[in-house]
């Protein structure tokens, strides 16, 4: 039940009330203050813990009526009570209506006072309880998400290496591709929700090649046609991977649609301009530079000028002209990584 230290404010002009309610409240083990007026009973409320209010309709200048809303504004979780004539009861259940928890009428019975009081703060009390375990259940819900996103992050990173394990050549490849996409999409303006989503598609992005067969990942002469075609649906196979433990669609459409091509012939849905997923558009950049200037079983790598011209040669044709020049601007924080 309730903690009978509860604090009340009796709000009413008339001393004798106040005393009479006081005196019976406080032999119930309340501490009890008292206000005639409402300039009097707000900085009560100011200056100390009110648990309940008990709140005369009629009173000189500001009334029982219009002080109400202030004290629910200002003390959403106080309690108030109206006191009440009996010809005002019309008025005092349309304050309840605006938050008043019950009324009393004048001449008082006092039994039926403490009763009144004692609901209204363990309905109080218990509705404090309430908005605590809510808190509380927040928070116990942020934490259970941040692990989740931790076990997910995990697995997205043990996906990658993975496939680093399978293709020696592709050593740091798809960490460095989702450095430089990060680079680009900030210099790009992209929320940071919108990058976050951008560096874990590339580290996933070349995930479906764990479906391609190792000697011809590792091949070191030009793949045949058939060999190529193998290759080719890398990204169909990663979005498949990914599809039951990614709900991200942005995520997802980045890995299917990064080897697309801005003119149209690329690869698996021959998507062009911007019909290509942002996040692929700018993953085609990154990946593109990435491997061009990487060792691979086949060629050697190139310079960080000469793949950059050679990016810039296709601008507009293999890449996205946009993200090409916000690659270009970028080129600082790509060298830092390149570096790093």
């Amino acid at each position: 039940m309730t903690d009978k230290q509860e604090n009340i404010l009796i709000v009413d002009d008339e001393k004798p009330i106040r005393q009479l309610l006081r005196d019976e409240l406080s032999g119930e083990g309340y501490r009890c203050y008292e206000a005639a007026d409402a300039g009097q009973a707000l900085k009560k409320l100011r200056n100390n813990t009110i648990g309940l209010v008990m709140l005369d309709i009629r009173m000189p200048g500001k009334s029982g009526v219009e002080l109400l809303p202030e004290i629910k504004a200002r003390s959403p979780n106080v309690s108030v009570i109206m006191i009440t004539a009996a010809s005002d009861i019309r008025v005092a259940v349309q304050c309840m209506r605006q938050g008043a928890y019950d009324y009393i009428a004048k001449p008082f019975e006092l039994d039926g006072v403490t009763i009144s009081v004692a609901r209204a703060l363990e309905r109080r009390r218990l509705e404090l309880e309430n908005e605590e375990y809510q808190q509380h259940l927040e928070e116990k819900v942020s934490e259970q998400a941040s692990k989740i996103r931790t076990a997910f992050l995990n697995g997205i990173t043990s996906l990658a290496y993975a496939l680093e394990a399978k293709d020696a050549y592709t050593s740091g490849h798809s960490k460095r591709v989702a450095d430089i996409s990060a680079a680009i999409a900030r210099e790009l303006n992209l929320s940071q929700d919108k990058i976050n989503k951008l560096e874990l598609a590339g580290l996933v992005h070349d995930i479906g090649k764990i479906g391609i067969n190792e000697s011809i990942l590792n091949k070191p002469s030009s793949l045949t046609d058939t060999e190529f075609e193998q290759v080719r649906r890398h990204p169909e196979i990663g979005e498949h991977i990914l599809s039951p433990i990614v709900d991200a669609v942005e995520i997802l459409e980045s890995v299917r649609n990064h080897h697309e091509r801005y003119d149209g012939k690329g690869y698996p849905d021959a998507l062009q301009k911007e019909q290509i997923p942002l996040g692929a558009r700018i993953l085609a950049v990154s990946d593109a530079y990435e491997a061009m200037t990487s060792e691979r079983p086949y060629r050697s790598k190139m310079s960080d000028k000469k793949a950059c011209e050679e990016i810039r040669r296709n601008r507009g044709l293999q890449f996205d002209p946009e993200v090409v020049d916000a690659f270009m601007m970028s080129k600082s924080i790509k060298e830092s990584i390149r570096k790093g």
